[in-house]
């Protein structure tokens, strides 16, 4: 299978501080990838740098054999910060019309209003999205995201802070686009949101890689332990 992120041997730091030391892994296209690690180990740190928001300080880090470049529409990439960055003040379906204009959807009201009614917000359309909670304003916010069925996801910490139904409502949607085909990369700390979606992860601390291949191969490293337990483990300081 072909991949559609590569980084290869990348390092980046800021002043005196390394970030990333030799990070080198794949993300085959269409597969659930797993981004692992506590805060601070480098996760949003990489993507960042995938996204070139950063520069990297040696090494290739690269979509579909290129650096990003946004304007390319061969490759669409849909973004979801773990921090929310919509217009505030503006109303929920004109933020989302606006979004779905930039992004060239067809009729993208209609769009939205359907991504509403699923998620449970059509009765939200018309308030400022500031008036929303931290969780409905995550919806709205995924919604904007996967808008023109990108070719690549990069979740960060999608269902962070939702009730189990919404958590299994978010996964579906997450799951729908997978099975059409979408690569994603998931960062997350819920360790049973890997254990079901991941094909393969990689388990980050102090910007090197501790754990990286499929959920089983993961798992034989650490002689069969769960992903929860390896997390501790690696987390812990203890020796495998």
């Amino acid at each position: 299978m072909e991949n559609i992120v590569e980084v290869k041997n990348f390092k980046i730091g800021f002043g005196n501080k390394t970030i990333i030391k030799d990070l080198s892994f794949t993300v085959k296209k269409g597969e659930i990838f797993g981004l692992l690690g506590s805060n601070g180990s480098g996760k949003t740190t990489t993507v960042r740098t995938l996204l070139r928001f950063y520069q990297p300080s040696s090494g290739e880090v690269l979509i579909d054999g290129k650096p990003y470049n946004p304007e390319d529409t061969d490759v669409t990439v849909g973004y979801l910060p773990e921090e929310r960055g919509l217009y505030r003040k503006e109303k929920v379906i004109d933020t989302m019309v606006y979004f779905g204009e930039l992004k060239g959807i067809k009729e993208p009201r209609e769009w939205s209003r359907r991504y509403l009614k699923r998620v449970g917000l059509a009765d939200k359309e018309n308030e400022r999205l500031e008036r929303l909670s931290g969780g409905q304003q995550q919806k709205v916010q995924l919604g904007i995201t996967i808008m023109g069925s990108p070719k690549l996801l990069i979740l960060d910490e999608p269902t962070k802070g939702f009730d189990p139904m919404n958590r299994r409502l978010l996964m579906e949607i997450i799951e729908e686009h997978h099975k059409r085909g979408t690569a994603i990369i998931m960062i997350t700390h819920y360790m049973d949101e890997v254990e079901r979606l991941c094909d393969r992860a990689l388990l980050l601390k102090d910007g090197v890689a501790k754990a990286y291949g499929t959920i089983p191969e993961i798992k034989k490293q650490f002689n069969g332990r769960s992903l929860d337990q390896i997390f501790v483990d690696v987390y812990g300081g203890k020796d495998e």
